[in-house]
């Protein structure tokens, strides 16, 4: 067990497996740290670990007063606890020992305005405070996460060399800028889980069509997903994917685990915040909203079994698992091309309501790099983050990611493909609402003309909402119904 002769650089509370890691990580890059959690024996063993694995300059504290006290001014302490009460509690146990230019920094998933809420908390006691999102998991917590500090820039500046090391390393710096003032950290990850949340469901649905419409193996589609990691879909979560589908089921003894695992999805809120976010913002976000209700049909599983035996016995034949011949080669580039397509909408729409939210809030937010830091460490990592940030530099006021030259170019070439696999999908009754609602992102913002001028005639209609014209200038209000029925005005 290592042993402080001095004080240590940095603190951090909350030592769950990403406290942990985290903390490890940091004491890994030289900086000596000193941790602390309620429960003991998580201390006892963050130590222990430490001592195992290269006698880490890491060191136990046992109560907050002792934690708070170990630590060289001006302080610097991470709390890693659940969003939400136990932060609270936490800044509680520990503030009353710290003094004014110490710093708070909250690496949980936490709803933005409660850090602008703490913020003004700690400022009323000479405190800073740093809301930080950190993502990658608990693999990225100790070998390199992407790091996203919002709020004080002078509590930034304090750790900025911790925090260079301890992020992910990329080939042009380190996954972790400061991202703004406020709680701009917090809600700049939660647009991360949000993307997030429809890359998952892309990947799903491209799973579910070669699956059952092209009646690929799971060995099949380890080989698929590992080629396209290999191309412009290269990325963590393809990856992963390529994973899963090489590990047999031990517990069964045959056959891969995939497909004994119950097609239900867990979420732990990010998502929806994203969605809520997008409806306050006015922001059109279908792709991640689709990749919600995902979520939540998925939970209905007894619902769904139930209405699969209804429908069956009211006629409906299913056409999943009825291949028939099918160009297994033409499938998989197709799907290919989809879900790139789909991907690109998905980020799309994240950099949107990042770019909204900005203007509301004054953050100022670098869209480009905001791409960059996430092109190492986080679960979203992908080798097209590099062309999203060329992009942005390109034209840091691009209206949307889609009409790049380069990104419109590619959606134009892959459009025909993206067609064909939502309408295999819909012909064989294969739920696609990522794919499709990304489809449909891109038709309804391609389109100079919709026919949004029959809508806003029916609110003129019934609630007399007035309208605009496209040949002249002002505000207008028809009286519908009598012109309609002849009458004179």
């Amino acid at each position: 067990m290592a042993t402080a002769d001095a004080l240590s650089r940095i603190g951090l509370a909350g030592l769950a497996v990403m406290g942990q890691n985290l903390a490890l990580n940091i004491a890994e890059k030289g900086f000596p740290i000193s941790v602390y959690n309620r429960t003991t024996s998580k201390v006892d063993e963050t130590v222990d670990r430490a001592d195992r694995e290269g006698h880490l300059p890491l060191f136990g504290q046992y109560n907050p007063k002792d934690f708070v006290l170990s630590i060289q001014r001006p302080r610097s302490v991470i709390i890693l606890v659940k969003a939400g009460a136990p932060v609270d509690q936490t800044i509680a146990a520990l503030s009353q020992y710290m003094e004014p230019g110490d710093t708070i920094i909250d690496g949980g998933n936490e709803w933005y305005e409660n850090t602008e809420r703490r913020i003004s908390d700690a400022s009323s006691k000479g405190l800073l405070y740093l809301g930080m999102g950190v993502s990658g998991g608990e693999d990225g917590a100790r070998h390199g996460p992407s790091l996203m500090p919002g709020g004080s820039h002078r509590a930034y500046l304090n750790i900025k060399d911790i925090l260079g090391k301890v992020a992910a390393q990329v080939e042009d710096g380190p996954c972790v800028t400061y991202i703004g003032e406020g709680g701009s950290g917090n809600f700049v990850k939660m647009i991360h889980n949000g993307i997030e949340y429809g890359d998952m469901q892309l990947i799903s649905e491209a799973y579910d069509v070669l699956k059952n419409a092209g009646g690929l193996s799971n060995s099949e589609l380890a080989d698929i997903f590992a080629d396209w990691n290999r191309g412009e879909l290269e990325s963590f979560l393809i990856e992963i994917t390529a994973d899963i589908f090489q590990v047999k089921d031990f517990e069964s003894g045959h056959g891969e685990l995939v497909d004994k695992i119950l097609d239900k999805t867990g979420m732990k809120g990010t998502g929806k915040w994203t969605v809520q976010q997008a409806a306050e913002l006015s922001i059109a976000a279908p792709t991640i909203a689709a990749s919600l209700d995902s979520r939540y049909l998925s939970g209905l599983k007894d619902e769904r079994e139930a209405a699969a035996e209804i429908f069956k016995g009211q006629g409906f034949k299913e056409e999943i698992n009825n291949v028939g011949v099918v160009d297994k080669k033409r499938l998989i580039d197709d799907v290919r091309q989809a879900l790139y397509a789909s991907k690109i909408c998905s980020y799309a729409q994240g950099m949107n309501l990042l770019r909204a939210k900005s203007v509301e809030k004054g953050w100022n937010l670098n869209l480009g790099e905001l791409a960059r830091i996430w092109k190492g460490g986080c679960i979203i990592r992908a080798v097209f983050l590099d062309r999203i940030k060329k992009a942005y530099q390109r034209n840091p006021a691009l209206a949307n990611l889609l009409v790049d030259p380069e990104f419109a170019r590619e959606m134009v070439q892959r459009q025909a493909a993206w067609r064909r696999v939502v309408g295999l999908a819909i012909q064989k009754g294969i739920s696609v609402p990522g794919m499709s609602a990304s489809l449909q992102y891109f038709d309804t913002y391609r389109r100079a003309r919709l026919p949004a001028n029959l809508v806003q005639a029916q609110r003129d209609y019934f609630g007399a909402h007035t309208y605009e014209r496209i040949d002249r200038p002002g505000s207008y209000h028809t009286e519908w119904s009598k012109l309609a029925r002849g009458a004179t005005v």
